[in-house]
């Protein structure tokens, strides 16, 4: 008899198949679409993977019934714009979706009493997990009131060293950005960032210097220059560099936005990039990297990557498997046409 022919005759995909997609157990198989139970979030993934191929549609009422669960997770994040908790929300749901687990976004605009309001919404909702994002990579203060429901924080990670973090490798996007401009040739290589109060510019700016101290180089104007993550401070700051440093080979932007505007600048007074002078962003923000003239080399955080594996930190805390700790993600590289 063919394999079709062994289906119910509703066409409805039952979890066996599941389980045979994914190389595990029924037992397995339904441990990692209901919720219960331990497991490898290796596992988990595969499980829900395979559901996800075969669009297997369990019985939800069943399935809350049984697990005590709601099948929702709150998402909270403090980035109204949405350019960072987007990508993170989008990579979370590729890991929660398949598991057929609805979010609930929660937009705080940075503020503490809408986060308490959402805190005390989504506890009334009985939600089984929350990830906390937002448009910062600086540590935040952990949420408060949540009864013990497992939190991850993704992005921005927690103050706290019990909880549950997922962050992007700042040092190793620094670190990328540098030695590349280092084994290109570059030797005066100009530091332009944001604000000095973020924790993303310091960092970044420390490991510069570093870097270049190890290669026998200095910062070229002799400082790293803070100022706004935006445009505007790109084109004023790259004429401040050239007058203090007329031989600068290269710039390291702290974000696109910066470096779309130094790429500016540079073409109205003549230099060529990267012929001349070497430009390299941070965010691999499309609109910005792929608009600036020419299109930016620069750094991908991996934010989709941040919020699949804060999924699955959630999921498997929601399981009873927690790990306390800043789990880090590698940054990218992303080769254009400015350096």
């Amino acid at each position: 008899m063919a394999e079709t022919d062994r289906r119910p005759s509703t066409g409805r995909v039952t979890l066996a198949e599941v389980a045979v997609l994914a190389g595990v157990s029924v037992g397995t198989a339904s441990k990692a679409l209901s919720g219960n139970g331990r497991m490898r979030p290796e596992t988990r993934e595969r499980v829900l993977k395979a559901a996800q191929r075969l669009d297997f549609q369990p019985n939800e009422q069943a399935r809350a019934l049984l697990a005590g669960r709601t099948w929702t997770v709150g998402l909270i994040t403090t980035d109204g714009i949405g350019r960072f908790s987007t990508p993170v929300l989008l990579g979370a749901e590729d890991a929660l979706g398949a598991g057929k687990i609805s979010v609930l976004l929660c937009d705080t605009r940075g503020d503490a009493i809408r986060e308490r309001h959402y805190v005390q919404t989504l506890m009334a909702r009985r939600v089984d997990g929350i990830i906390v994002t937002g448009r910062r990579t600086d540590p935040r203060p952990p949420l408060q009131g949540l009864e013990n429901v497992p939190t991850v924080y993704a992005l921005a990670p927690s103050e706290d060293p019990a909880d549950m973090s997922v962050a992007s490798d700042d040092e190793g996007g620094a670190r990328l950005a540098t030695e590349h401009l280092i084994a290109s040739g570059r030797r005066r290589i100009a530091h332009v960032s944001g604000p000095a109060h973020h924790a993303a510019a310091r960092h970044r700016a420390a490991l510069t210097q570093d870097l270049l101290g190890r290669a026998g180089l200095e910062l070229s104007g002799g400082q790293v220059y803070f100022g706004d993550w935006s445009e505007s401070w790109g084109r004023r700051v790259a004429r401040t560099v050239l007058r203090a440093a007329p031989d600068t080979d290269a710039f390291f932007c702290g974000n696109d936005q910066i470096a779309r505007g130094v790429t500016d600048t540079l073409r109205e007074e003549g230099h060529r990039v990267p012929d001349d002078i070497a430009v390299i962003g941070y965010d691999n923000w499309d609109i910005m990297a792929l608009a600036a003239r020419p299109p930016l080399t620069t750094v991908d955080m991996n934010l989709g990557e941040i919020g699949r594996i804060a999924a699955l930190r959630l999921l498997g805390a929601i399981d009873g498997s927690t790990a306390a700790g800043v789990q880090t993600v590698p940054c990218q590289l992303v080769i254009r046409e400015s350096a």
